[in-house]
C-alpha cells in the first residue's frame, strides 16, 4: 500500500468529516454519520475518556480502525484493537472502556441511534 493512502494514525478524510456530525453525550467523542431509512453508520473518533456506562439499544456492528478498547457485551469482556470487529445483538447490555485514542466505524440497526446536528 502506498503511503499516500495509509489510514492508520491518519484523520478521517474530508469526504467523511463533511458528513453530518452526531450529537454525542460524552466529551471527547466525535462521530460523522451516514443516515439511512432504517439504520445509521458512524465514523467515530474517541479520546481516552474512560468508561461508557452499561446501556442497551438496537443491534450494533463495529470494527476498530485504530487504538484499543475494552468492550463488555453481556457478561463477556474482551480487548478489541485494530482490525477487530464486534457484534452487539439488540437489547444486550454492553459497556466500554477507552484508555487510548480510538477510531471505529459502527453500524446501528436503528434509524435514530444518534441525533444529527443541523447544518
Amino acid at each position: 500500500m502506498s503511503s499516500d493512502v495509509k489510514m492508520s494514525n491518519e484523520p478521517y478524510p474530508n469526504c467523511i468529516k463533511g458528513l453530518p456530525e452526531a450529537i454525542i453525550p460524552f466529551d471527547g467523542v466525535k462521530a460523522w454519520m451516514v443516515q439511512g431509512g432504517t439504520s445509521q453508520v458512524g465514523f467515530f473518533e474517541i479520546e481516552p475518556i474512560g468508561i461508557v456506562s452499561p446501556h442497551s439499544h438496537g443491534a450494533q456492528y463495529g470494527v476498530v480502525l485504530e487504538g484499543e478498547m475494552l468492550l463488555t457485551i453481556g457478561d463477556e469482556t474482551n480487548l478489541y484493537k485494530k482490525g477487530d470487529s464486534y457484534f452487539i445483538p439488540e437489547g444486550i447490555v454492553h459497556s466500554a472502556e477507552f484508555k487510548t485514542f480510538c477510531r471505529v466505524i459502527d453500524f446501528f440497526a436503528e434509524p435514530k441511534r444518534y441525533e444529527i446536528e443541523e447544518k
